[in-house]
């Protein structure tokens, strides 16, 4: 079976200010951790032998994950020191010799809706020397692009200002020979973002007359790089959840809601919506539609919709309605009169809004 590795040193950038205090493949949505989603796909594939590459931040990656023997599988992990692309993080899985045979490679911070376990028998029976995965997107400048032609791929462009076609690449990539791989990689010179670009490292498959397979996804994807797409994934993965409550309900719960064990409800909430553990709702609080509240979490008064509360907060925002919006860690907000209308907040930990 594949090796399986997961690229999860990079900075968050695009996530400030949630990644100042902790990797953004931490970042929790529904009670699991970004890269826990990766963990569980590769898993679910039958693959249970990961290489984690980490750099900054990457002992907090470690002390949470562990060794992976409360996931059933089994982590090795690598250092990137410095963040030179996905390629370079390919290439250290070769070197530190955990890479020796058929790999996978799903970026920490990707989520599939379907997942891949569907394609791994494929990939077997083709037996191609990489295979990628596409999903055509709205903003594909954004993304490395492919371009296909009589139903080869001819081209890989990484985030090119005029992209020739929306197929954009998802975050998973199957390469057959690690020694190809190396070679490949030998050939690269970073890119004007001063990183070893994927694109190119495939581009070399395909200029090569290698076998560069791929298929084009029809569920959702999303690369949790920015607030926008973490919220974004939290609406799609509230989307599937199925309804269980194992905390005390006093108040009303409405719809498609995952009420977590230790947590408490006085107040109405209104799914879709994930409360977690040890949260409290009080009887002035309202949680409507598409809100995660993670654990240990007090939402004392107010109306949460559209909203990401992580974990240990405290919300007590009278009248307000807190809508779009991420709170990190630690925070507090509190409303000291009682005011009318919507608020938006993008805070990191240990925050205090006082109006």
């Amino acid at each position: 079976m594949f090796k399986g590795l997961i690229p999860a040193a990079g900075l968050g950038t695009r996530l400030r200010p949630f990644t100042l205090s902790q990797p953004k493949h931490l970042i929790p949505i529904l009670g699991k951790a970004i890269i826990e989603y990766v963990i569980e796909d590769l898993i679910n594939s039958n693959i249970k032998d990961i290489g984690i590459i980490i750099g900054h931040f990457g002992y907090l990656i470690q002390d949470y994950l562990g060794d992976g023997s409360k996931y059933g599988c089994r982590f090795t992990y690598i250092t990137q020191e410095r963040r030179l692309g996905i390629a370079h993080a390919i290439y250290l899985g070769i070197e530190h010799g955990f890479i020796d045979r058929e790999f996978i490679v799903y970026l920490g911070d990707n989520i599939l809706s379907d997942g891949i376990k569907k394609f791994v028998k494929k990939i077997q029976e083709e037996d191609p020397d990489v295979h990628i995965f596409l999903c055509r997107v709205k903003n594909p400048s954004r993304f490395g692009v492919a371009v296909i032609k009589d139903g080869k791929i001819v081209k890989l462009i990484e985030k090119p200002k005029k992209p020739p076609s929306d197929l954009a690449l998802v975050g998973v990539y199957f390469f057959r020979d690690p020694d190809l791989v190396k070679k490949a990689f030998s050939t690269l010179k970073p890119s004007w973002r001063g990183e070893y670009e994927i694109t190119e490292l495939i581009q070399w498959f395909i200029d090569n007359g290698y076998k560069v397979t791929y298929d084009v996804i029809t569920g959702w994807w999303k690369d949790v790089g920015t607030p926008e797409s973490l919220l974004e994934a939290l609406y799609l993965l509230l989307d599937k959840i199925s309804p269980r409550i194992e905390g005390k309900i006093d108040g009303n719960v409405y719809g498609k809601v995952i009420i977590e064990k230790g947590a408490e409800i006085y107040g109405d909430v209104y799914g879709p919506a994930y409360i977690g553990k040890n949260v409290v709702i009080d009887k002035n609080a309202v949680i409507e539609h598409y809100v995660s509240i993670e654990k240990n979490t007090n939402v004392k008064s107010g109306t949460l919709t559209r909203t990401l509360v992580l974990s240990d907060s405290f919300i007590d925002i009278n009248k307000l309605r807190l809508v779009d919006s991420v709170v990190g860690r630690y925070c507090k907000v509190i409303a000291k009169r009682e005011l009318y209308g919507n608020l938006k907040l993008a805070i990191s930990d240990y925050s205090r809004i006082e109006i």
